[in-house]
């Protein structure tokens, strides 16, 4: 329960998951940013994740690593070795040269007793196989949940990997309305939204069909205390370290 008194956030309950990593310091999606959000006391590090061109699952966000390496070469086109030989840190601060893209088998070890690594899945489902066959290796004993946008691909996930949470992705109202009335049938835990689309309706309707609810992506401490205050499990943060140090005080 979060309680509220003369303004304050109490007893708060909510999760903070650095939004890949803690990646306002360091760089986004790298096994440096997940340690640092481990360090800071971030209940989760989420990150994202393409399949390459010799089928392996690397963490990054965008199609492309042109702008997080400088170099562009498209992901599912390359392979994981020709990836590995760039630099994903530079960019971001001198200190992180030479981190590598890393391989999500990579990012599972870093995973601390009684954490969560929430992936991203930024593909289709081309890389279910893929993915159930490293969650079924490495990820025995880890809380690991899934996310996307992509509503079919997501609940195929659940149906491959029914022992994981998965959540579907949105940030646009009229989709939410829309695809809402489709939760109960689809064996998904609950809804990821973009913050800005989330109020008391949207949270009525969440719970009309059981769905959890989720937030991205949100660095402002006022922002946090809105969503709390209306009943969102978890926040996905930028500032993992620093918001919970804001909502907590």
């Amino acid at each position: 329960m979060l309680l509220f008194a003369s303004g304050l956030i109490s007893n708060a309950q909510v999760k903070i998951i650095g939004h890949r990593g803690s990646s306002f310091i360091a760089p986004e999606n790298t096994i440096a940013s997940a340690k640092l959000a481990w360090e800071e006391n971030a209940d989760g590090v989420e990150t994202d994740i393409y399949l390459t061109a010799d089928k392996k699952i690397v963490c990054i966000h965008d199609l492309s690593t042109k702008r997080t390496s400088g170099i562009d070469y498209k992901i599912a086109e390359t392979s994981s070795r020709t990836l590995r030989r760039l630099d994903f840190g530079s960019l971001k601060d001198a200190r992180y040269k030479g981190e590598k893209i890393p391989f999500l088998t990579e990012l599972i070890k870093t995973i601390p007793d009684n954490k969560e690594l929430v992936v991203e899945i930024k593909c289709g489902p081309e890389i279910i196989p893929f993915l159930k066959k490293t969650i079924d290796k490495y990820g025995k004993g880890k809380k690991i949940t899934f996310i996307g946008f992509d509503f079919e691909t997501i609940c195929a996930v659940k149906s491959a990997l029914p022992e994981h949470q998965c959540y579907w992705l949105c940030g646009n109202r009229e989709v939410f309305d829309k695809t809402i009335d489709r939760f109960s049938a689809s064996g998904l835990n609950g809804v990821s939204l973009s913050y800005n689309i989330i109020d008391d309706a949207v949270m009525r309707k969440a719970a009309d069909v059981k769905a959890e609810v989720y937030s991205w992506t949100v660095d402002k401490p006022e922002e946090a205390k809105r969503l709390i205050s209306l009943g969102v499990k978890g926040i996905t943060t930028n500032r993992p370290g620093w918001l919970r140090e804001q909502i907590e005080n």
